[in-house]
C-alpha cells in the first residue's frame, strides 16, 4: 500500500498492475498476518472480473482459474506461500459464517 492509500484502492491498483484489469474490489476483512519475515496487516477483497486478464510476466509466473476442489488438489502437488494459505482458510471461514455466501463463490471459481 502507498501512504494514504485505502485497502480498496491498493487492491484495485494491484489488479491493474499485475493482471491488467480494472475492477471495484469489495473489502471483506483485514487481519494481522504473522508473515515469514515480520507481521503485517492483510486485507482480503472480492472482485468480479469481466475483462480478459493481461498478466505482467515480471509479476505473475503462472495463472490458472481453479475451483476450490482443484485448488485443494493443487495444494497436495505444489508449494504455496504460507501467508496465502492462511488467507484462503480465513476467507473460507468468513464465507461459511456469512449468510448468503458460500465458499465455492470465491476467487478461484471458474
Amino acid at each position: 500500500m502507498d501512504v494514504g492509500e485505502s485497502y480498496e484502492d491498493a487492491a484495485a491498483r494491484e489488479l491493474v498492475e499485475e493482471l491488467g484489469v480494472r475492477a471495484s474490489p469489495k473489502f471483506l476483512f483485514k487481519y494481522l498476518c504473522r508473515g515469514a519475515i515480520s507481521p503485517y496487516w492483510l486485507g482480503l477483497h472480492e472482485a468480479v472480473l469481466t475483462d480478459e486478464l493481461v498478466v505482467d510476466p515480471s509479476e505473475i509466473a503462472w495463472l490458472e482459474w481453479l475451483t476450490p476442489e482443484e485448488f485443494s488438489e493443487a495444494r497436495q502437488r505444489w508449494t504455496f506461500v504460507e501467508d496465502g494459505l492462511d488467507a484462503w482458510q480465513r476467507y473460507l471461514q468468513q464465507a461459511e459464517s456469512t449468510p448468503g455466501r458460500r465458499g465455492e463463490s470465491g476467487p478461484l471459481r471458474r
